[in-house]
């Protein structure tokens, strides 16, 4: 599973085997898409070019054709061996798809080529996280949406992620870092389009154990370290 992106952080042995999974397609990709969209609120986006940008395996590809409805759809990841599996994965749902074996720093589409972008648990493996951004914002076409799911430094960070899976750590952001590149970078969102999921299995520590057994409430935000983020941010019409 060697390959070569100066760019870009590989996974695991390990953390290549989940992210073919039932339990990461059903209790993280699943979740993340159904907040996204009711992030990105009424009405959807339909139709249109989505391209998912760490697309790994293919495990999104039936949750976002089934929520956004795309026309055409396609995938980029910089892993041949992840592009192979997701060409399987996409045949296997009947979903008619474009593969890039590429870079989220220079992804080979035209500007303003696309309508929505997913990035989805991938912004922290990336070393060059400013332009990959910078590349998100110009293949979206004015009005386009980005799609932006991730888990934080205060996750990452931890003992058990170290331990399985693979990170540039000199990278990791928090809530409020993450969404101030955004911003920085000429997306707009409100708070309406941020989510800060304290799911279960982000934390670390205890993995929600006190709280499901009744024992503790979960700690409300603004009190704890957000270990999520998903933000639903457009590019402006005018740009």
């Amino acid at each position: 599973m060697k390959f070569a992106s100066p760019t870009y952080v590989e996974e695991t042995r390990l953390g290549f085997a989940f992210l073919r999974t039932h339990t990461w397609q059903h209790h993280v990709l699943r979740v993340a898409i159904n907040d996204l969209k009711r992030l990105v609120g009424e009405p959807l986006p339909r139709g249109g070019t989505l391209l998912d940008v760490g697309c790994g395996q293919g495990r999104s590809f039936r949750l976002l054709r089934d929520a956004f409805a795309p026309d055409r759809l396609i995938g980029l990841d910089a892993d041949p061996h992840s592009i192979a599996l997701s060409r399987q994965e996409s045949d296997r749902e009947g979903i008619d798809a474009r593969f890039i074996v590429g870079d989220c720093a220079a992804i080979d589409l035209p500007d303003a080529s696309v309508d929505i972008v997913f990035c989805h648990q991938t912004f922290h493996h990336l070393v060059e996280q400013e332009r990959a951004l910078d590349e998100f914002w110009r293949v979206l076409k004015p009005g386009g949406v980005l799609l932006f799911a991730e888990s934080t430094k205060a996750y990452i960070d931890t003992w058990v992620i170290r331990w399985f899976f693979r990170h540039p750590m000199h990278v990791q952001k928090s809530a409020d870092e993450y969404m101030a590149m955004l911003r920085r970078r000429g997306f707009r969102f409100d708070d309406a389009q941020v989510s800060l999921p304290y799911l279960w299995w982000s934390r670390s520590k205890d993995f929600g154990l006190a709280e499901r057994w009744g024992l503790k409430a979960p700690p409300p935000p603004g009190q704890r370290e957000e270990t999520l983020v998903n933000v639903a941010a457009r590019k402006p019409l005018d740009a």
